[in-house]
């Protein structure tokens, strides 16, 4: 079973139908939706500050998910996966985006819907990411708008795959 934990008062909460590893963690001011995934080794720390997620987000193996104590929160919209051992911190991700394996995004960054953050990228704190834009390299930048078919072939497809992925353990 998921180490759930409370703190500060605060315990987490999670929609329908959500699945988390057994040695996951959840800690304190977490709220998630329906349909979501926390996989071996993730840690999600709402200790300091709040985190909210949507439904159908994916936290992948050795991923964290943290915030700054009184300065920043995360948000994390609808359909958002979190590749194996990225981190993302204090910021704010829209609907549908992927983060790519052990990509780290730093406080205060806006990732607009329908984007990819490649494995690997760094978004240094403040970066603003458009809608359906990819980014990568360290630090990352633009280097082309997604098209269609890799919106839908990797985003969405991955996002989906995870919600069925974690029907094989429950």
């Amino acid at each position: 079973m998921a180490l759930i934990k409370q703190c500060r008062g605060f315990s987490p909460q999670n929609g329908n139908d959500c699945w988390f590893a057994e040695n996951a963690t959840i800690v304190g001011d977490v709220i998630m939706g329906d349909q979501c995934s926390v996989w071996y080794s993730a840690v999600i720390r709402g200790d300091v500050n709040s985190i909210r997620m949507g439904n159908k987000v994916n936290i992948q193996d050795g991923a964290v998910i943290h915030c700054t104590f009184e300065k920043t929160k995360t948000i994390l919209g609808n359909n958002v996966s979190v590749g194996h051992h990225a981190l993302v911190h204090g910021s704010t991700v829209e609907d549908n985006v992927l983060i790519g394996m052990g990509s780290i995004v730093m406080d205060n960054c806006y990732i607009a819907s329908g984007s990819i953050i490649a494995a690997g990228a760094v978004l240094l704190e403040g970066s603003k990411v458009g809608k359906g834009e990819i980014w990568a390299g360290v630090p990352a930048k633009k280097v082309k708008d997604i098209s269609p078919e890799l919106f839908e072939g990797e985003v969405m497809r991955i996002a989906n795959n995870y919600v069925k992925y974690s029907g094989w353990f429950k």
